[in-house]
Order: structure tokens, then C-alpha cells, then sequence
């Protein structure tokens, strides 16, 4: 817990001395850019242009990768044995990659109100500002954690799971509502983005249901051997047939649980 609360210290450290430096870059260039869009309003200045690719690419890099590869790695722990160094390492990742998550949001909401017009007329913006008071909620309900087997710690979990997913489900549908918003405000072809948006979170997702899965599938493979061992008897080799019949009881023993009695990410989590 002195090392998490280390990393709130320094995330914390981060997201705020990150505030006037943000700043600094635009302050200078402010003026000139509020004037060029007075005098019309279709057309977006060179300068502008860079400071939405920028706000765009850190909030991709946080609320797009970091933060649901953040929630892939703390599923993966949940696979290990308790205590042990690979669970300990799995851990130690998910609070890295959400910490650099909630330093590059706030960077990227501080370009948003020292640069953009933030009338919050559009999905984009309220969905923004949203997220960014959420993912401050979860950074203080991750610090609230209690230990296994302390008192609440299933509603504590409960929540932090369900309010972790909706950020990283909203923040996700948020890039895209971006991406839209970036065709509209330059004018320029959002399609290359999409597509590799897209990919990145396919992939993202086919990991998460594959490693879900990865046992289920070892234990097939399992069964599968046996079988074939199995179905190779010699019918007038009487020391054959029982070691057949020593095979199928082993196959029976390896089949897996009934679907009613699966153990999910939730139940592991919280037993």
C-alpha cells in the first residue's frame, strides 16, 4: 500500500504541476488564434489544428489504450494464484497504466479549456467533462481499496469494477464522438483514424475474451489427447481395455464444470 500511495502522490504531483505548463504552450498563441476565428469562423488555423491533433492523441493514448489494456492486465492477475509474483506484477501494471491514464486526461482537458471553445453545445464536451470528474472518483475509490477479506470489500470491488468499465466504455465511444468532431472543425478525413482506432480496440478485446478463455481451452486440448488414447484399443488385450477404462474415468475427472457452475472474473475476485 506505501508503494500505491506513492503513485497517488506522484500522479496527483504530475496531473497538477502539468497544468501551467499546458498553459504556457497556448498562452502565447491564444489571441492570434481567437482572432482568426472571429474573422471566420469555417476556417481553422494551422496552430489549432496542432493543438486538437495533440488533445486528440492523448486522450487516445489514455482513455483509448492505457486505461482498458489498465483493466485487461488486472483481469489477467485475477488468473494467478493469490500472492504470487506474476499476480503481484499484473497489479503493479494495472496502477502504472491507469496513473499515466489520469496524468494524460487531465493534460489533455487542460488543452481542451485553454484552447477550444467550450460552450459545451455538443456530445463530445459533456461526455468529456464527465469522464473527467469520473476517472478522479476512481482514482480516489482505487486508493480506498481494503485488503481481501476486510468488511466491504465486495461492494468496494463491486463498484470500482462497474464505474472502471463505464469510463473505459464511455471514454472509448468519447474518441470516436472526437474523431467526428475533428472531421467537422478541419474539414479533414477522419477514416485513417477510425479504422486504427478500431483495430487497436479489437484487438484489445479479442485479448481480453482469449486469456478469459485460455483455460477452458487447455483443458479441451487435455481431454482431446486422453480421447484419442482412448479410442485405440486392442480388443483381445484384457490388460488394454482397463487401462482404457482407467482413461475414460481420468476424462471424466477433467471434463469441464457444468456452465451454471463457471467461475467468472467477478466471483474469482471476489472469493
Amino acid at each position: 500500500m506505501k508503494s500505491v500511495g506513492k503513485l497517488a502522490w506522484f500522479t496527483i504531483y504530475c496531473s497538477f504541476h502539468l497544468l501551467p505548463y499546458v498553459g504556457c504552450i497556448s498562452h502565447d498563441q491564444s489571441n492570434t488564434t481567437h482572432k482568426h476565428l472571429k474573422n471566420n469562423s469555417r476556417e481553422v488555423s494551422p496552430r489549432m489544428i496542432s493543438h486538437i491533433t495533440v488533445h486528440g492523441l492523448l486522450l487516445w493514448i489514455s482513455m483509448g489504450f492505457l486505461m482498458p489494456f489498465g483493466i485487461l492486465l488486472i483481469r489477467m492477475s485475477s488468473r494467478e494464484e493469490g500472492g504470487s509474483t506474476r499476480a503481484k506484477v499484473f497489479f503493479y501494471l494495472h496502477i502504472i497504466f491507469q496513473m499515466f491514464s489520469v496524468i494524460l486526461a487531465t493534460a489533455g482537458a487542460v488543452m481542451s479549456l485553454r484552447n477550444f471553445e467550450n460552450l459545451f453545445n455538443n456530445n463530445h464536451q459533456r461526455i468529456g467533462l464527465v469522464l473527467y470528474i469520473a476517472i478522479w472518483i476512481q482514482v480516489m475509490i482505487g486508493f480506498l481499496r481494503p485488503h481481501r477479506g476486510k468488511k466491504g470489500r465486495k461492494v468496494w470491488y463491486l463498484v470500482h469494477w462497474m464505474f472502471g468499465t463505464l469510463i473505459s466504455l464511455f471514454g472509448i465511444i468519447n474518441i470516436y464522438t472526437g474523431l467526428e468532431a475533428y472531421h467537422k472543425r478541419t474539414l479533414k478525413s477522419s477514416r485513417l483514424w477510425t479504422i486504427l482506432f478500431t483495430a487497436q480496440v479489437s484487438l484489445i478485446a479479442f485479448l481480453y475474451l482469449y486469456q478469459d478463455k485460455k483455460e477452458y481451452m487447455e483443458k479441451q486440448g487435455l481431454i482431446l489427447a486422453n480421447l484419442e488414447a482412448a479410442v485405440s484399443p486392442h480388443p483381445h488385450d484384457q490388460q488394454t481395455n482397463i487401462s482404457n477404462n482407467n482413461n475414460i474415468n481420468q476424462i471424466k475427472e477433467l471434463l469441464p464444470e457444468p456452465p451454471c457452475a463457471k467461475k467468472n472474473a467477478l466471483k474469482n475476485l471476489f472469493d
